[in-house]
C-alpha cells in the first residue's frame, strides 16, 4: 500500500521534452516509475529517450491518457503555462496533477484549484513548488531522490523539500510508505490534513511525520484535525524557531505576525493534541523512532 502514488500507477509529464521534464523524467523511469508519455503540442509524434527508453511526446494531455492509460501528471512546464497546463489536465480527468513548477503566481494557484474544485474535486492537485510524491519501492513522481531512503511504514507529509529529504535520509532503515512534499505557497492543492487522512486509511503506514513551517495556520488546524481523527502516533517538525517576527521568510507562505503563525505557537497546537514535535529534524527522527509501534 501507498497512498496517492502506487506501483500501478502510470505517469505522465507535461513539459516532458524541456530540460527539467527529460531530466527528471529519466531519474523517474531509474527509480522504477512506470513513465508512459508526455506533452509537448511543438513535438507531438516525436519520442524523447528517457536513459535507454523512448517514451511518446503527445499534443494534449487528453491524448496522451487515450493512448498511453496515464492517471498521474507531473508538471513541469514554466510558471506562466502552469495554470494552462493544470486545467487541461483536469479536463482530461487525470486523477493525480502534481505540480512542480516554482513561482507560480498565487492568482494563478487559486484559479486552478477552484477550478478543479468545480469539476468535483475528480482530480487531486498536490502542489504547486513541490518536490512530488515518492512512495519508496513503488513509484516516484517529481524531483525527490530515489536513493535516499527504503520502503518501510512510515508516513510523511511536508512542506518543505529540502526537509522532506532530510527526513527521508536520517529514517533511511525503517523506511517509508509515501513521503508527500506539499509545497509551501499560500495556496497549495493538497493539506496536511489530505495527508493525515490518507495515511490514516494506509494499513501498511503506523506512524506518521509531518513537517510544517511559519506562517499561516496550516499546522493548528492539522492539531485539531488530529485530534478529532487521528489514531496513530504524530511526530511534527516546524521550521522557523529562529525567525525574527513579521519578516516574511523563505517560502511564500511563511509571513508571522505577532504570535499567529510563529514555530512555537504551532508547536504549542501541536503537542496539545499529543503530537510530539523536534525542534531540529534530528530530534524529530529520534522522536519517530520512539513513537514506532514495538519501539
Amino acid at each position: 500500500m501507498a497512498i496517492f502514488l502506487t506501483g500501478d500507477s502510470r505517469v505522465m509529464i507535461q513539459g516532458i521534452t524541456g530540460s527539467e521534464g527529460s531530466k527528471h523524467g529519466r531519474r523517474m523511469l531509474a527509480a522504477g516509475t512506470t513513465v508512459v508519455g508526455g506533452t509537448n503540442p511543438r513535438k507531438a509524434g516525436q519520442t524523447v529517450d528517457l536513459g535507454g527508453a523512448e517514451v511518446p511526446v503527445f499534443g494534449t494531455v487528453a491524448e496522451t491518457t487515450a493512448a498511453t492509460g496515464a492517471d498521474v501528471s507531473v508538471v513541469f512546464v514554466p510558471p506562466a503555462g502552469t495554470k494552462a497546463a493544470v486545467i487541461e489536465a483536469v479536463d482530461a480527468g487525470i486523477p493525480l496533477v502534481i505540480v512542480i513548477t516554482e513561482g507560480v503566481p498565487v492568482h494563478d494557484s487559486a484559479e486552478f484549484w477552484a477550478y478543479a474544485s468545480a469539476k468535483g474535486n475528480a482530480t487531486r492537485i498536490v502542489g504547486p513548488n513541490c518536490p512530488g510524491i515518492a512512495s519508496p519501492g513503488k513509484s516516484n513522481a517529481g524531483i525527490i531522490p530515489a536513493d535516499i531512503t527504503s520502503e518501510g511504514r512510515i508516513g510523511l507529509v511536508s512542506k518543505s523539500g529540502t526537509l522532506t529529504y532530510q527526513m527521508m535520509y536520517e529514517l533511511r532503515d525503517i523506511g517509508f510508505s509515501t513521503a508527500v512534499g506539499i509545497g509551501g505557497d499560500p495556496v497549495i492543492g493538497t493539506t496536511h490534513i489530505d495527508c493525515l487522512a490518507a495515511f490514516q486509511d494506509d494499513p501498511e503506514t503506523d506512524a506518521i511525520v509531518m513537517i510544517g513551517e511559519i506562517g499561516g495556520d496550516a499546522e493548528e488546524r492539522a492539531a485539531a484535525y488530529i485530534e478529532a481523527n487521528v489514531t496513530k502516533p504524530v511526530v511534527a517538525y516546524v521550521a522557523g524557531f529562529t525567525a525574527p517576527e513579521g519578516k516574511t521568510m523563505g517560502h511564500a507562505g511563511a509571513i508571522i505576525s505577532g504570535s499567529a503563525g510563529t514555530a512555537q505557537a504551532k508547536k504549542e497546537a501541536l503537542e496539545k493534541v499529543g503530537v510530539r514535535v523536534g525542534r531540529t529534524p534530528s530530534e524529530t527522527a529520534r522522536l519517530v523512532r520512539e513513537a514506532m509501534p514495538g519501539s
